[in-house]
């Protein structure tokens, strides 16, 4: 059959598929069943294709219909290469559908090593073809604009306007020292006793100043800014010179729950730091995902069964800044 364009292709390839529904149901009743269309418009298709081809393709009897020798040898050419065409299509949808690509996320270091980093373990051997970036930053990155396809930081630092799914467990601040430490400078009940201790601030270079520490208490908030002979930029080199012995740390309270547990640094000022929201994943509310990032949301928040996980708008920009982001 020659090829006259698009819409004659379409109408051969229509009428040969009728024809070999025809051919294998050996009845145009329960082909064009099939097909859902009617036994006459079924019956007048195959008449046109068989005057297009000039030759009889079925025997039609009142009690049955049949290939002819003609019918049996299209049948038989027309059957693989239709089988070709509905395997290539699948594969087309199964490609559309596994997952692969790449996923670029933003997010802080802590959030990295104690929420990504665990999920992406379980993740990335079950998909081997899901590539991922993660850059850790400090900053409140727009995701948008540098092309992430999604951002961790702690829900109340989430930009207005985003989706924001409960990733971990809610987080809390202490103010932690050595023993040594503490016992042998002024006993601390409110943080405004800090004024008289050596306090080891951290510095954010994105903000471009030190980091006030947050306490709240009975619905009130106290902001305090803390003076010391140290201050670093990284919660790791706080910890380290708090451990040391040189003054208090302010720090997420998984990061020292281990070293008060083992009494290498005490805890203070415990009830005035309440829990708060922990780490979420954002994305644009309108983005449409591919299969490997809504995967990933998926095992993200499996790993925290506890919380109610379901995506929210976020209500914009907190007005805290917690050293924990």
């Amino acid at each position: 059959m020659r090829n006259r364009g698009g819409a004659a292709t379409r109408e051969n390839y229509n009428e040969l598929q009728a024809f070999l529904a025809v051919a294998h149901e050996c009845s145009f009743t329960r082909a064009a069943a099939q097909l859902g269309v009617s036994p006459s418009a079924l019956s007048h298709t195959i008449r046109g294709l068989e005057e297009r081809l000039k030759v009889r393709l079925l025997t039609r009897t009142t009690r049955s219909v049949s290939p002819t020798e003609a019918g049996e040898r299209l049948a038989l050419e027309l059957e693989p290469r239709f089988r070709d065409i509905d395997r290539a299509v699948a594969a087309l949808g199964e490609m559309r559908e596994k997952p692969s690509g790449t996923i670029r996320i933003t997010t802080s270091e802590h959030a990295a090593s104690t929420i990504l980093w665990p999920a992406l373990e379980e993740f990335l051997p079950q998909y081997p073809e899901v590539r991922v970036e993660v850059i850790s930053d400090a900053r409140l990155t727009d995701i948008v604009t540098e092309r992430f396809d999604a951002g961790i930081r702690l829900g109340e630092s989430v930009a207005k306007g985003m989706v924001a799914v409960p990733i971990g467990p809610p987080m809390r601040m202490l103010v932690v020292g050595t023993p040594r430490y503490l016992a042998a400078r002024p006993p601390i009940k409110s943080p405004r006793d800090l004024v008289h201790h050596d306090c080891i601030n951290i510095r954010f270079l994105t903000h471009g100043g030190l980091y006030t520490w947050e306490f709240e208490k009975g619905g009130r908030a106290l902001n305090v800014r803390v003076e010391g002979r140290l201050t670093f930029n990284s919660m790791t080199q706080v910890l380290t010179a708090a451990r040391a012995g040189f003054g208090l740390a302010f720090a997420q309270e998984d990061r020292v729950e281990a070293d008060i547990a083992a009494r290498r640094l005490q805890a203070v000022l415990t009830d005035w730091t309440p829990p708060f929201p922990g780490y979420h994943l954002y994305y644009p509310s309108r983005r449409q995902h591919s299969p490997a990032f809504a995967l990933l949301i998926q095992t993200l928040r499996e790993r925290v069964p506890a919380l109610k996980l379901q995506g929210r708008p976020s209500a914009g920009h907190g007005t805290k800044i917690r050293a924990a982001r």
